[in-house]
């Protein structure tokens, strides 16, 4: 220990000799000045100092702080992504004291540390106070973004924008102004906000929007959401809805055909209900009206051209020229019969050849026809086919209300069910004609104007009915099979196809309860015609007349036995009354 203080000693006279007196004074003024400033200052370790570069090398960077010892900062804080140092001796920095002795006699500075403490006091103020922070988007992490507002800070997903989005690779490497919504300094916990700022600008110019539109007037907007039913439009701060059926004056099979998301697209504010904040907007009404001169192209008569853009149940929809639409209704496709649906003879896409029938200006409606690019049969069957003319042809097809009969030409011939038999009643057709059939029929009707070809079989025989009273005479006796018995009497087949009703109150003199009692299907009973109404096809039959008549036998005749000028007893020969 002596040795050492003797040694130190030396050291100081030979120091003292060397400087000599004007040296020691300076020196001694210096060290005195350096000692003030370090006493000066509170040297306290984890606080933030202000020092200058005074040395580089690779691994450290010395920094005077005004300590009596310097400071190292790992140079690695001052590297860029080159690797290259982004400092040069004597710039001023800001450092963090991290210790005042290292091992190896220096303080331990830190720049990096320095920056947090300096960028974590600026997000408490902002949060504090509701300022926006300016960050830069740097990578994409479970729930959101990782944001670099001088220390990492989460942005959740639901956060970034006004609308949920998914592409979050696009925000990457952006930088953004973001509020901070949450802020835990002891758990360097930070939340952002992106949409708060968002909301903030849109709430101010969605006043301004809303002060300043109008309907009617023609404004500039950005295609933000597209939809199966339209388009939202963002006219600023304010969506407004563009529907489908206001984007054309064409046919839109979707809104993507014709829109994309981000278009700026110049709109029609059609309505506007400042109650409700809902604005409504035309696109296809900043375009001329295709129908304005529509009469002037498509005249009734013309031969036109078009694409099959849609086809339905009722007819097909031909597009003729941007935003004009023609209909070619079913009964307009052909002269024959009418097709079970238009794509058996057209389909979507098909270019086809129309004839223009009607035009509607006021309804947007134009009516077309293709069947008229052709002759009208109609004509040729009105001068080869006459009312009560016989003809045969074969069964084409069978219907539930008749059959369809082709007489070789272009118009099929129909023959109703009620005109196959004048007594026949509920026919099941296909249980007595079959397709392909060949029969004969009489012409019933040829009407041009309503397309009606109408056959009859039963015409072809005289109507059973025509000249009843002259078989059944009111007051004859007849004999006839009970066909079926019910509670109101029971009916009795006089020819075939013709039959009468013994009422129960006719079926004897005596009260009848029920009428099976007194009659029985098959039985042949004998009764008196009462009554013919060849309108309703009714005859009216009496037992009990009968019975009467034999129980008085030739001693009375009846009203009926002067039109016939005969006996009731004559009237009675060859019937069985047994």
């Amino acid at each position: 220990m002596i040795e050492k203080n003797e040694v130190f000693q030396k050291w100081m006279n030979d120091f003292e000799f060397v400087l000599g007196e004007d040296q020691e004074s300076e020196e001694h003024t210096h060290i005195d000045e350096l000692l003030k400033k370090t006493l000066d200052k509170n040297f306290v370790e984890g606080e933030v100092f202000t020092g200058e570069v005074i040395a580089l090398n690779d691994d450290y960077v010395t920094v005077d702080i005004g300590y009596k010892q310097e400071g190292l900062v790992l140079a690695k804080e001052f590297r860029s992504f080159d690797g290259q140092l982004k400092i040069k001796v004597g710039e001023s920095i800001d450092v963090y004291l991290e210790k005042l002795e290292s091992p190896l006699g220096n303080l331990v500075l830190s720049k990096d540390k320095a920056e947090i403490i300096k960028a974590w006091d600026k997000i408490s103020f902002a949060c504090e106070n509701g300022d926006p922070v300016e960050g830069t988007v740097i990578q994409k992490v479970k729930g959101g973004l990782s944001v670099d507002i001088g220390v990492k800070a989460f942005l959740p997903g639901s956060q970034i924008d006004i609308r949920p989005t998914r592409n979050l690779d696009k925000f990457i490497g952006k930088t953004m102004k973001f509020k901070v919504i949450k802020f835990n300094k002891k758990r360097g916990n930070i939340v952002l906000s992106r949409r708060t700022i968002l909301q903030e600008e849109r709430g101010k110019l969605r006043d301004e929007t809303l002060k300043a539109i109008e309907e009617g007037m023609v404004v500039k907007g950005i295609v933000k959401n597209i939809t199966d039913y339209g388009a939202f439009i963002d006219l600023g701060g304010v969506d407004g809805l563009l529907h489908i059926t206001d984007m054309s004056w064409g046919r839109v099979k979707h809104p993507t055909n014709i829109l994309n998301i981000g278009d700026e697209i110049e709109v029609k504010i059609l309505k506007y209900d400042q109650e409700k904040e809902r604005v409504s907007l035309g696109l296809k009404q900043v375009q001329p009206n295709p129908w304005e001169n529509v009469q002037e192209k498509f005249s009734a008569g013309l031969k036109v051209k078009g694409e099959v853009v849609s086809v339905k149940d009722y007819g097909v929809f031909v597009e003729l020229d941007g935003g004009i639409e023609g209909l070619i209704h079913v009964s307009e496709m052909s002269w024959a019969q009418r097709p079970k649906h238009p794509s058996k003879i057209v389909e979507s896409g098909q270019v086809v050849e129309a004839i223009v029938l009607e035009v509607d200006v006021e309804n947007k409606r134009i009516s077309l026809g293709l069947k008229q690019l052709t002759a009208n049969p109609w004509d040729a069957l009105v001068e080869k086919y006459n009312v009560g003319q016989k003809v045969k042809g074969k069964i084409k097809s069978i219907v539930d209300f008749g059959m369809f009969v082709d007489l070789g030409e272009e118009v099929d011939a129909l023959i109703h069910v009620s005109d196959l038999s004048w007594t026949k009643k509920n026919i099941n057709i296909a249980d007595e004609y079959k397709e392909e059939q060949e029969i004969e029929a009489k012409v019933l009707t040829v009407d041009k104007e309503n397309q009606k070809f109408c056959l009859g079989i039963k015409q072809l025989e005289e109507d059973p009915w025509k000249r009843i009273e002259e078989r059944f005479p009111i007051g004859t006796l007849v004999q006839g099979e009970v066909m079926r018995v019910t509670e109101f009497g029971a009916f009795v087949e006089l020819e075939t196809g013709i039959e009468g009703l013994i009422h129960i109150s006719e079926l004897s003199e005596d009260r009848v309860e029920r009428p099976s009692e007194v009659v029985k299907k098959g039985d042949r009973p004998v009764s008196m015609i009462l009554s013919i109404d060849k309108e309703a096809k009714k005859i009216a039959l009496s037992m009990k007349n009968v019975d009467r008549a034999r129980q008085e036998g030739d001693a009375k005749t009846y009203k009926a036995d002067e039109v016939k000028g005969a006996t009731l007893a004559d009237k009675f020969k060859g019937f069985n009354f047994s």
